[in-house]
């Protein structure tokens, strides 16, 4: 057997189907799109939602609730979690980017952290924000902490 020999195996090939080429085609005259309307014609698209005139789903549902734009999300860490990311990665300082070359913070990520468990050992916090408990928790281990917009 030779490169140029080479074919694929019988039945695994099949011809394509050539729509639009005329009744000799089989396929002639519409094309097996049906008769007329959108679906039968170029760029069709369907829409989104469309549910097929029935009263789509956006508009049964009542609208509900307010979405406040102005909302200052945070990755949230409690000093329980903090005690333990201290063990498991050795760091003295608790930054937006000690977290972020850990991979436990975004980029764009705000830090925060909160009082839940305890802290034992003594770290330097530069966060986005802090409770008041965990604050008073971090001073009484020997920490500090400074806040960073």
């Amino acid at each position: 057997m030779k490169l140029h020999e080479l074919r694929p195996a019988k039945g695994a090939t099949h011809r394509e189907k050539r729509l639009g080429r005329g009744e000799a085609s089989g396929k002639g005259g519409t094309s097996t799109k049906g008769n007329k309307g959108g679906q039968s014609r170029a760029g069709y698209q369907r829409k989104n939602a469309h549910e097929g005139g029935q009263m789509p789903i956006q508009r049964r549902l009542p609208k509900r609730g307010f979405k406040n734009p102005f909302r200052v999300e945070y990755k949230v860490f409690n000093l329980g979690q903090i005690d333990h990311l201290i063990e498991k990665y050795e760091l003295t300082e608790i930054s937006h980017e000690s977290l972020r070359e850990w991979g436990l913070a975004g980029q764009t990520d705000k830090i925060k952290i909160l009082g839940n468990g305890e802290l034992k050992s003594k770290v330097a916090f530069k966060v986005s924000a802090i409770s008041e408990k965990a604050k008073q928790a971090v001073e009484a281990a020997g920490g500090s902490v400074e806040i960073v917009k």
